[in-house]
């Protein structure tokens, strides 16, 4: 089994952006870690890319497989949503290394799971009043924005990443994308290949 970066963060610290960046660079060849959720599909989202969408049915199945690593449970103003990571033969057959994105109480449930050797933290922070400004952009092009849904989200942010949190699971680097993306991007490219470097 080959290594999983997994990017962490709060909400509109520009987490996806830096996945879909760091994606498309051939020098780092890296495969996705989609995640799964029960959650509906947001605009401009494609099933097995961002997501694998289900729904109760399909998660009570993958946990009576077994094949059910953690799953986070979140009652919303939409009612109740879950997101989870499946173990899927690809992700220990894979010819590179893959990238994951998730929150944190995911990140520590996988590196329980695969060993802190295999899974290695991406972990992207923000200031807040730029989170905050982005969240608002981006709920404004939804075709339903949820701006209630939008400021729960900001508040558990606060508490599921406190400084105590991070320490606990070990966060140490850390990789600032308050101002030039760019930046952002070749600062953890430049980590993925300089900790595969240090494995040869």
């Amino acid at each position: 089994m080959r290594k999983i970066f997994y990017i962490i963060g709060k909400s509109s610290t520009g987490k996806n952006m830096i996945y879909e960046a760091l994606m498309d660079r051939e020098d780092l060849g890296l495969m996705p870690l989609v995640p799964w959720t029960t959650r509906p599909m947001r605009s401009g989202e494609q099933d097995g890319v961002e997501y694998h969408f289900t729904d109760a049915a399909g998660l009570a199945r993958l946990e009576d497989e077994g094949r059910v690593i953690e799953k986070r449970i979140y009652h919303t103003v939409q009612g109740e949503w879950t997101y989870f990571t499946v173990d899927e033969p690809g992700v220990r057959s894979a010819d590179g290394d893959l990238l994951g994105i998730g929150t944190l109480e995911s990140y520590v449930k996988i590196r329980e799971f695969y060993g802190p050797e295999k899974v290695i933290p991406i972990y992207i922070e923000t200031g807040d009043r730029q989170r905050l400004e982005r969240a608002m952009k981006r709920e404004g092009k939804q075709e339903k924005p949820d701006y209630e849904e939008m400021c729960r989200r900001f508040l558990a942010d606060q508490k599921d990443f406190s400084e105590e949190r991070l320490a606990q699971a070990g966060i140490t680097r850390r990789f600032n994308n308050d101002e030039d993306r760019s930046i952002c991007i070749g600062e953890a490219a430049s980590f993925i290949l300089l900790y595969r470097d240090r494995d040869l």
